[in-house]
């Protein structure tokens, strides 16, 4: 058995729960099947164990380093990312006019989950370019897709997306990037751009940065942000564009990715669309990476549980308590009930945070207007939750491995640092939270959350261990109502409101799992019961406490001093 993803799981939830065998009937599908489909997860487990998992070490272990002239990173890197390119799967998913195969984004998601727990440094500059070549064929001229959008789905150049400046951070309001129209139409761009993954490297011909920046004369607030092509070279002359990489930021995860300090040096730029819409076309690749981090967590916390559950399984050690031989041979520690808690609630949240992360692809697959509004509401779910809870999963493997989980002869330690940075990549948990509670919750007359919930109760309703998943829902549905009558108030507390939905939504998936598995014989069907049944009587009773938190008006946080902290 595979130890970076499991082949079965994905099975199990594309084609016995999700049926996506059924969007070949769709226009748009028509060319693939389930062999097609097949093909695809084989490759994609075949380049992930093969090309980019060996070297995830080596890319930790050696950061790409920066001489003032050229950024310089371990060979396997590049090879990694050409051997990607060449199978096809960056343009996998994209319009047949552009080259692409047209394979539905659940598929397309779950290859490359492979890739993100295979070595997620390494997936993270082919997952940027997918994003930024995306918003380009929606929001881009049939010009720039040519010049911009068509190499990088070969695979030529990489895309990056710069919006956080060293003054401003995730308050993009406060962007002070100026752009100034020239006389050809295009514009001239001065300032700074801070924490741009995949910023500057020599991995492409070309990097095709999407700039947020302000028109001269423009207003203040994001109303004013204009978006911008800004590429790293002229894609005529080749001559560089006026974007200086200033210096390398060095995290402590995803070290094989570069992270750039860049100035933009009177460079030229193109505009996307119209002057003042920027930040509405950014969200199309924001809204994607979201979903890309959330699924890369799930895929961290997959592949630790992974680890975690083998070596339970082949270390032995200590005895069960009710032992009264010292002689008698040690037992595996997955014998040991604490070592089976953790390894049972791991399971619990990476396999419920991936059929989160499939069931909100296929949403995009089957486009209505109802699944744009299921999609809306649960992004921010699908980026923090599993930000959160599968780096949980990360942390219970390195527990379960003892003190060797502690050390970097073993890997869990680095899939626990790798995925801390989940819940800051794309905004920030806590933004991910007001954007639930502020945004996502009260738009359309609170349409998307009812529609979630009817969802939730629909499944619940028939389910065996439906009812506490039917009275939490009937618990957020109460708790929502209270607290939009003093929406200021309510947000103090919005991290606990994003943690209860996302448990809630994840009890949801689990009693989904489970009916799928009814009447299924094997230990892969008694695990998703037992898992579910788990979820339901375990975790979700953790909302209540957040729900009651949340009933209470607490405003501690809005009225605490920070003199007071010390």
């Amino acid at each position: 058995m595979s130890k970076v993803f499991s082949r079965r799981d994905l099975d199990f939830l594309l084609y016995e729960w999700l049926d996506v065998e059924a969007l070949t009937t769709r226009d748009r599908f028509a060319e693939h099947s389930r062999e097609t489909f097949d093909a695809f997860l084989d490759v994609s487990q075949q380049i992930a164990e093969r090309d980019f998992a060996p070297h995830n070490r080596a890319g930790d272990l050696t950061e790409p380093t920066f001489d003032g002239e050229r950024v310089t990173i371990i060979p396997e890197v590049s090879r990694a990312l050409t051997v990607f390119a060449e199978s096809g799967l960056i343009a996998a998913g994209m319009d047949a006019e552009h080259g692409g195969l047209q394979l539905p984004h659940v598929l397309q998601r779950a290859c490359f989950l492979w890739f993100q727990a295979a070595n997620t440094a390494t997936s993270a500059y082919a997952m940027l370019t997918s994003a930024n070549a995306h918003l380009l064929l929606t929001h881009g001229t049939e010009d720039q897709i040519q010049r911009y959008v068509m190499p990088m789905l070969e695979g030529r150049y990489t895309g990056t997306m710069c919006l956080s400046e060293p003054q401003a951070g995730s308050s993009l309001s406060d962007v002070t990037t100026r752009a100034v129209r020239d006389e050809d139409g295009t514009y001239r761009l001065t300032g700074g751009k801070m924490w741009i993954s995949g910023g500057d490297h020599e991995l492409s011909e070309n990097i095709v940065h999407l700039v947020l920046a302000r028109v001269a004369g423009a207003p203040a607030g994001v109303k004013g942000l204009s978006l911008f092509i800004v590429p790293k070279k002229d894609v005529t002359t080749g001559e560089r564009n006026g974007v200086v990489l200033a210096g390398l930021n060095h995290k402590m995860g995803y070290r094989g990715t570069t992270n750039a300090v860049l100035a933009f040096d009177d460079a030229r730029g193109e505009l996307v669309g119209a002057e003042g819409r920027g930040l509405q076309y950014m969200f199309h690749m924001m809204n994607e990476a979201r979903i890309g981090v959330g699924a890369g967590a799930v895929a961290l916390g997959y592949t630790g549980y992974l680890h975690a559950l083998d070596y339970a399984r082949e270390r032995r050690q200590g005895r069960p308590v009710t032992a009264k031989d010292p002689s008698a041979p040690p037992v595996a520690i997955v014998k040991h009930p604490d070592v089976r808690r953790m390894l049972l609630a791991s399971k619990s949240y990476v396999e419920g945070g991936l059929a989160l992360v499939l069931w909100a692809a296929k949403l995009l697959d089957e486009p209505s207007e109802e699944n744009a509004l299921l999609l809306d509401v649960l992004t921010p779910v699908v980026k923090a939750w599993p930000s959160q809870w599968c780096r949980l999963a990360d942390d219970h493997a390195i527990q379960v491995h003892g003190g060797y989980g502690y050390t970097r002869e073993y890997p869990v330690e680095q899939f626990y640092r790798d995925n801390r940075l989940n819940s800051i990549h794309e905004g920030t948990d806590g933004i991910q939270a007001l954007d639930l509670l502020g945004r996502k919750v009260t738009q359309n007359g609170g349409a998307g959350l009812a529609l979630l919930l009817t969802r939730i109760r629909e499944t619940a309703a028939s389910a065996k261990d439906g009812a506490p998943v039917m009275e939490a829902c009937d618990r957020l549905a109460a708790t929502t109502a209270r607290l939009w009558q003093d929406p200021a108030s309510a947000l103090v507390n919005a991290t606990a409101y994003l943690d209860a939905t996302g448990h809630l939504v994840i009890a949801w998936m689990w009693l989904e799992q489970a009916k799928a598995a009814e009447g299924k014989e094997g230990a892969f069907y008694e695990g998703k019961r037992l898992a579910a049944r788990y979820f339901v009587t375990h975790e979700l009773p953790r909302i209540g406490p957040m729900l009651d938190l949340l009933d209470s008006g607490d405003t501690l946080l809005r009225d605490m001093d920070d003199a007071w902290l010390g």
